[in-house]
């Protein structure tokens, strides 16, 4: 049987609802799901945090890899499953899959309605992550999130909806597979990986989202804060009110990366249009191009990668990966 570490870090999934609200529960309500798994995998269970995701950081992200890692380690584990809570499951998921390159499966999931409330699918998707977790088409896939009986890749999943317990996407890409009562369907894969062994994070970097009649007054408080790099969500194929360029020139000439991202759920940036504030003026002007990423994860690469290096070119290869 296999040895699988179920690491919890708080969120809905560890919480009841109460007259008051939802709160952390006094004691963890996935422990009665622990006999369930008796069949399925031999379960360590270790309680690393217990917050709110609004309250997960990246530093916290980082203790986060570094405790899989010397749990990895030490216990000689065949899977790891960390339950998490649902707002910022995707940023700690995709953090987690740059910073660990392993082929053991690390599977996170989570649940949109607390253990008291009517379906509760904080059980179901605990067990059905561990058994993803088991499973050994799931090795060498990078971190895998698996909800509502479907499992997507950290890279490209997102929350697309407040509640529903269907929040969970992958737009364009589509889940990498499905779960069953009987069997683990995986049908494509990520095809390219990447990691970065980094121990810490000191870089700073900041993300905004463009709007109609944008001034370059909010990207100068921004940056005034001490930013080492910028992520702009811009429109469409990546393009930005023109009032804003020279701000964004102005960072580019102290060697502050910028990279950009669309604010839509689906397609890549491109320099394709040559009007004042488009993609090809940016391109130009020295910003960095992603190939898909949403805003904060592309926030979140940017912490990484500049703990590697601060040139652009080599930068701009990485955001293409």
């Amino acid at each position: 049987m296999k040895k699988i570490l179920v690491l919890h870090t708080g969120g809905t999934i560890a919480m009841k609802e109460e007259e008051q609200g939802t709160i952390p529960a006094a004691i963890h309500p996935l422990y009665s799901t622990i006999e369930s798994l008796a069949s399925i995998a031999s379960v360590t269970v270790d309680d690393f945090l217990n917050l709110p995701s609004p309250h997960m950081t990246p530093a916290l992200m980082v203790d986060l890899a570094k405790r899989l890692r010397e749990r990895s380690e030490r216990d000689g584990l065949d899977g790891i499953v960390v339950t998490h809570g649902t707002d910022t499951l995707e940023e700690t998921a995709y953090m987690l899959d740059l910073l660990v390159n392993w082929q053991l499966p690390v599977v996170i999931t989570g649940a949109m309605r607390s253990s008291n409330e009517l379906g509760a699918d904080g059980p179901h998707n605990l067990i059905t992550a561990v058994r993803v977790a088991t499973c050994d088409e799931a090795r060498g896939k990078g971190v895998l999130v698996v909800m509502n009986d479907e499992i997507h890749s950290a890279k490209n999943v997102t929350k697309t909806h407040a509640s529903n317990i269907a929040t969970f996407q992958s737009p364009q890409y589509g889940p990498l597979g499905i779960v069953t009562k009987r069997d683990i369907f995986f049908h494509h894969t990520v095809t390219k990986r990447e990691s970065y062994p980094v121990s810490m994070l000191t870089k700073k970097v900041i993300l905004l989202k463009v709007y109609t009649g944008m001034e370059r007054t909010i990207i100068d408080l921004a940056m005034q804060s001490g930013a080492d790099g910028l992520v702009i969500e811009a429109f469409g194929q990546g393009n930005v009110p023109p009032e804003i360029v020279p701000a964004l020139e102005e960072l580019i000439e102290r060697n502050i990366p910028i990279v950009l991202v669309s604010r839509c759920f689906s397609g890549v940036v491109q320099d394709n249009y040559a009007y004042a504030g488009g993609g090809r003026e940016l391109r130009e002007l020295g910003v960095i191009f992603t190939n898909g990423l949403n805003g904060q994860k592309a926030r979140l690469k940017l912490m990484v990668t500049l703990e590697k290096t601060n040139d652009r070119e080599l930068l701009q290869s990485y955001f293409l990966q």
